[in-house]
């Protein structure tokens, strides 16, 4: 069916939702009728994200239901016990994400799945460790992360809590593949589910259980002094964070009273990502009058946090994500005495090699896997079951940590805890937590890191991303400044092709469109399009003996790269 006759019959459903009806009313343009209706929202392995509105290629209640009835039909053919099991329904601030979630929860009572739903917005680990707690056989997040107030999304989760990985996430596909009209999915209402028993609300017990877990790997700091500023940036993560650090003793918490409630328009921050650092400004405000020591920011699911602190010159600094991982290999691994021989850290491939090399002059074992957190859940799982490795620590560059074993997702909640306890830790040796970090690279070297988003939408924006992605499978890049290429891997081909010998090796992931150039140095950088968003992304990470070599490198780097792409 083309965009126009997919309109016309959007156009023609007398019992469209009054809100989707006058949205589809307004639309004039011709080109933004084909946007909304030339495709339908992508379900990837990482569920789907999209804009709002009326049409197949958005986030609305009959695509959420779509997605809801196909995930229902795939747990149903997986095992029939899977109706008792049920699915775990959390989500955020944003708005409609109450209304989709609530619309999962009636489509799926409506088939005799049993669905437990969050009485209000939650944060995303809170979910993963739900479904483990609850022994479900899946759960649903309704979040668009760190995206702006236009978009909304759905995750699919696990019965190990982690995101559905890609075997799993292929059948679920087919199934919602198979489902031809959106507009006649059977569901009930809330009141009727409730009234069923088929949808059972979730609140304080399981408030207090995660909680517990997320303490249990903290060490208890009655005493401390520090003083706190935190952003939850409108998000989900203001009452657990908050909760946790007080139950750990942290009682000179500050939370900024413009971003502390709920608001599906982030007013304060349009763009509510804390790896923007324009998300901190009135949090640096409030820090300077407190003469606050740490900054820390929660993105609206609260998975992710940022983290801001003073500098040699005592102004604040915003953290990059692969610094602050890299500080927390370090501190986690020399503070737990306990931890097993074949601890293992996990980082993804687009993570700079610095909590690599810290990990293992701690002892620890390193593996890499592919972007998002659902890879390294795998592992998780994987370990729990063979024993080959212990887990410690896992963390991608986007702001994603996780310590402890009782989810299977990044979690900021616990990342904030120990995020304050390290900084805490460095304090009271008269240190700040940037200096920590000058430690590290004046013990393994200065690296600096770099994104480029190219954002391209819409279908010229799709097939410019495939031509940039084929164009440096074919391009010769020999090095840059005096590092030299050692490999180029192609992980949508699983092949790492060595340089020198001209030999190749199979890589032992999951295939993923993801081309990443590695040198001599340790440096390397990266292209991979975003799964979540219309966006190219081209990751670079470069070492120096100081941090002005490694700058000056990686400018040569990312100019060199860039110049090969044409926009």
């Amino acid at each position: 069916m083309d965009y126009k006759k997919k309109y016309k019959n959007w156009l023609a459903q007398v019992d469209l939702e009054p809100e989707l009806r006058q949205d589809l009313d307004a639309i004039t343009d011709e080109k933004e009728i084909e946007d909304r209706f030339y495709t339908d929202l992508e379900f990837g392995t990482g569920g789907m994200r999209g804009k709002m509105g009326a049409g197949s290629n958005r986030m609305n209640v009959y695509t959420v239901a779509k997605v809801t009835y196909g995930l229902g039909k795939y747990l149903l053919r997986a095992d029939m016990a899977n109706w008792e099991k049920g699915v775990v329904i959390a989500y955020d601030s944003r708005h409609n994400s109450r209304k989709f979630a609530e619309t999962a929860a009636g489509v799926l009572g409506k088939m005799g799945v049993a669905a437990y739903l969050f009485k209000e917005l939650r944060p995303t680990p809170e979910l993963s460790f739900a479904v483990r707690n609850l022994k479900a056989a899946g759960g649903i997040v309704i979040t668009a992360s760190h995206n702006p107030k236009e978009y909304n999304g759905y995750k699919v989760y696990g019965p190990d809590g982690g995101q559905m990985v890609t075997a799993s996430a292929d059948a679920l596909i087919k199934e919602i593949e198979n489902i031809t009209d959106i507009f006649d999915i059977p569901t009930m209402t809330l009141a009727e589910g409730l009234n069923q028993r088929i949808i059972t609300m979730v609140g304080e017990k399981m408030d207090n259980a995660f909680s517990d877990a997320v303490t249990a790997i903290c060490y208890p700091n009655p005493d401390s002094q520090l003083k706190v500023v935190y952003t939850p940036l409108h998000g989900s993560g203001n009452t657990p964070v908050r909760r946790a650090l007080a139950e750990l003793g942290y009682q000179h918490v500050f939370v900024v009273p413009e971003q502390e409630l709920p608001d599906g328009d982030f007013t304060t921050a349009p763009y509510p990502n804390p790896e923007d650092p324009a998300v901190f400004v009135l949090a640096m405000a409030l820090a300077e009058e407190k003469k606050a020591d740490i900054i820390i920011g929660t993105d609206p699911d609260g998975d992710r946090v940022g983290v801001v602190g003073r500098n040699q010159k005592g102004e604040f600094e915003v953290f990059s994500g692969n610094q602050t991982g890299a500080l927390l290999v370090d501190y986690y691994l020399k503070t737990r005495k306990n931890l097993p021989e074949n601890k293992v850290v996990i980082k993804t491939i687009v993570t700079s090699e610095l909590g690599g090399i810290v990990a293992k002059s701690h002892g620890a074992a390193v593996l890499d896997v592919l972007t998002g957190f659902k890879y390294i859940g795998e592992c998780m799982t994987e370990f729990e079951k063979t024993g080959d490795y212990s887990f410690a620590f896992g963390y991608e560059e986007s702001y994603g940590y996780l310590a402890g074993d009782y989810a299977r997702d990044k979690d900021a909640v616990v990342a904030s805890a120990l995020i304050c306890e390290m900084t805490d830790y460095y304090k009271k040796q008269g240190k700040t937590l940037y200096q920590a970090l000058i430690d590290l690279y004046e013990k393994h070297g200065y690296f600096i890191e770099d994104v480029v988003a190219l954002t391209l939408e819409g279908i010229e924006g799709k097939t410019k991303i495939t031509e940039i992605m084929e164009k440096f499978r074919s391009i010769s890049f020999h090095g840059f400044a005096e590092a030299k290429l050692v490999s180029f891997n192609d992980y949508e081909a699983g092949v790492s092709n060595d340089i020198a010998s001209g030999k190749k090796a199979a890589i032992d992931l999951p295939r993923s469109n993801v081309l990443k150039f590695v040198f001599d140095d340790y440096s390397w950088f990266a292209l991979r399009p975003s799964g979540t968003e219309p966006k190219l992304k081209i990751y670079f990470s470069v070492t120096g003996k100081t941090r002005d070599e490694a700058m000056a490198k990686k400018d040569l780097l990312k100019k060199q790269v860039t110049g090969l792409i044409e926009v």
